[in-house]
C-alpha cells in the first residue's frame, strides 16, 4: 500500500512509518495539517492514517471534511487520544473509516489498514508475482523461471512469495521468521540461512541475473539490478 501518515509527533509519526515500512508499504509523513491537506488531495494514496489534532490551524477532521467534499474516498483511520465515545462518533460521522485512540500497538492499526484496503474498491488480489522471468502462481503455487518448471516444497514456495511481494525492499530476519515460520523470537537454528540456500539453489544457480541478495548486516532483497 501507499500510506500517507499525517501525525505532528515525530516519535509516534516514525513508529507508524517504520512499522509500515517493515510491512512491506510505502509510508509517506505529513507534521502539520497544511502539508496533510496538501497532500491527502493532490496524491493518490491507498490509505491515510490521519491524527485528530494537529497544528497549522487545520485539523483532523478539517482535511477529512475536504477529502470527502471533494468525492475523495480513500480510506482514512483516524489516531487521536480523543477516546470518549462521542468523540468517535464525531470522527466516524466525520468521513473516518475507521477510529483507533492512543496508545495503540502497531499490530492493532496494522491489521485495521489492511481491512480497509482489502474491502476498497483499489484493491484485488493478485493471481500471480513476477520479478525479471521468474513467476509464481499464487493458486497452484507453482514456480517457473525461464518458462522453466522449478520444483517447490510447500515453506520454500511461502518464503519466495513473501520476498517477491517485497522485491526491491530489505527483508530482515525477523520479519521472515514471524512471516514465514510464525516465530516470535529467534531460535538460533540457522533455519533461514539453510531455506535461502536452497532457494538460490533453485532459482539463481542457473538463471541468469540472480535475484535473491544479502544486504549485510540486515537482511535480504529480492530484486533484478542487486
Amino acid at each position: 500500500m501507499r500510506c500517507l501518515v499525517i501525525e505532528d509527533d515525530s516519535e509516534t509519526a516514525r513508529y507508524i512509518c517504520s512499522g509500515l515500512t517493515e510491512a512491506g508499504h510505502a509510508a509517506v509523513q505529513a507534521g502539520n495539517g497544511i502539508d496533510g491537506l496538501r497532500l491527502a488531495c493532490g496524491e493518490a494514496w491507498d490509505v491515510v492514517i490521519l491524527d485528530r489534532m494537529l497544528p497549522g490551524n487545520i485539523d483532523g477532521l478539517s482535511i477529512l471534511k475536504t477529502l470527502r467534499e471533494q468525492g475523495n474516498t480513500t480510506p482514512v483511520v483516524i489516531l487521536s487520544a480523543l477516546a470518549s465515545l462521542d468523540e468517535r462518533v464525531r470522527g466516524l460521522r466525520g468521513g473516518g473509516d475507521d477510529y483507533l485512540t492512543k496508545p495503540f500497538a502497531f499490530e492493532e492499526l496494522q491489521a485495521r489498514i489492511e481491512a480497509l484496503w482489502r474491502r476498497s474498491a483499489q484493491w484485488e488480489e493478485p493471481s500471480e508475482l513476477r520479478i525479471a522471468d521468474l513467476r509464481l502462481d499464487l493458486i497452484a503455487r507453482k514456480v517457473e523461471r525461464a518458462n522453466q518448471p522449478i520444483a517447490m516444497q510447500p515453506r520454500e514456495f511461502r518464503l519466495l512469495e513473501f520476498l517477491v511481494r517485497r522485491q526491491g525492499q530489505v527483508v530482515t530476519r525477523s520479519m521472515l521468521l514471524e512471516g514465514v515460520w510464525d516465530y516470535h523470537f529467534d531460535p538460533q537454528t540457522g533455519v533461514i540461512d539453510v531455506q535461502i540456500s536452497r532457494l538460490r539453489q533453485k532459482i539463481d544457480k542457473d538463471f541468469p541475473p540472480p535475484l535473491i541478495h544479502t544486504v549485510r548486516g540486515a537482511g535480504y532483497r529480492v530484486s533484478i539490478d542487486g
